[in-house]
């Protein structure tokens, strides 16, 4: 069983920052892109920011110069350091990995999501 597991959303003023975390778990073999998609109320979901196993970062526009995308390739772990947060960054946000893995008994190439975190930006 492969997941992904989010933490670190919450309730936060306008201007205010947070740090989410997504750790990788189960038998994994190479860990390729990882990145955060997000999901406003009554919206579709949308690319975030997304860095690959080399290290090459990019990112949504709105998020360009506030948020920073980085990666723990030890720890299977991607992480977004959210700056100045604004009320319409208020999203569920979701993480989310390609990557080989065991599934049963052979390695597959897979997209795996995790459950997703709730970031609120409100005074």
């Amino acid at each position: 069983q492969v997941e992904l597991v989010e933490s670190g959303g919450g309730l936060v003023q306008p201007g205010g920052s947070l740090r989410l975390s997504c750790a990788a778990s189960g038998i994994i073999f190479s860990i390729n892109a990882m990145g955060w998609y997000r999901q406003a109320p009554g919206k579709e979901r949308e690319l975030g920011a997304r860095i690959s196993s080399g290290g090459t970062k990019n990112y949504a526009d709105a998020l360009t110069g506030r948020f920073t995308i980085s990666r723990d390739n030890a720890k299977n772990t991607v992480y977004l350091q959210m700056n100045s947060l604004y009320p319409e960054d208020t999203s569920v946000y979701y993480c989310n990995a390609d990557l080989t893995a065991r599934v049963t008994c052979f390695y597959t190439t897979l997209e795996v999501w995790g459950q997703g975190t709730l970031v609120t930006v409100s005074s």
